[in-house]
């Protein structure tokens, strides 16, 4: 390597203004964070100079992160593509530590998207640690101007109030010919992309059992 050179990398490396002779003389360096970062990345670029193979090094790197954490396989929410995700949880099989997200990634084994991710199913993780994230049913009263948690059970009971007195003040058991066809078409349904086969063979039966006509899911919008 040019003695030019040597003097380039000596005076980044050693933080020393007279580059090689600097850094014979015991040149000294700041600690700081900024510095190591410059440190790293200068090494990285030098090595890929050098004919070094740094790929294995960056593999174990990205192994280092998942290490000791559980895996969950689950469904992208955003779209109705349904792409397959690897969840990193740590923390879950400890007494009284609460469990944490670590990393999102695609699920290679997924027959949709086989590993890969948009910007939006590569930004899960954020979406599942998201601070303003609902965790509660809400709901908003007629006339208010905010909303408000509710119970699981409250919530469960009004819904079920209101879709039996939608129902019954809005069912037509005969059309304008006389024919039955009881049908309900003040109420609709829509399912999310999340959702497993059997769930949806239950709210199909569900739904069609009151009558409801308009029926939908995610994956068809």
């Amino acid at each position: 390597m040019p003695e030019s050179s040597i003097d380039f990398w000596a005076s980044e490396l050693f933080g020393t203004q007279n580059g090689a002779a600097g850094a014979k003389r015991g040149g000294t360096m700041d600690g700081s964070r900024r510095d190591f970062l410059k440190v790293a990345a200068l090494g990285g670029t030098a090595g890929s100079w050098l004919g070094f193979d740094l790929r294995p090094a960056y593999a174990q790197l990205s192994q280092l992160k998942i290490a000791r954490a559980s895996e969950t396989r689950s469904t992208c929410p955003y779209c109705s593509v349904s792409c397959g995700v690897v969840i990193y949880t740590i923390g879950d099989k400890a007494k009284n530590v609460t469990p944490q997200v670590i990393h999102v990634e695609g699920d290679p084994d997924h027959p949709i998207n086989r590993g890969t991710l948009c910007p939006k199913g590569a930004s899960l993780q954020q979406d599942i640690l998201n601070p303003r994230r609902l965790l509660k049913p809400q709901v908003r009263r007629p006339g208010s101007d905010h909303w408000e948690d509710i119970a699981w059970d409250q919530a469960i009971d009004e819904i079920g109030r209101w879709v039996k007195k939608t129902r019954d003040a809005t069912f037509i058991d005969r059309d304008a010919q006389g024919r039955t066809v009881n049908r309900c078409e003040s109420i609709g349904w829509i399912g999310g992309c999340t959702d497993t086969n059997e769930f949806n063979y239950l709210a199909g039966k569900a739904m069609r059992s009151l009558g409801v006509c308009y029926i939908e899911t995610q994956a068809r919008v």
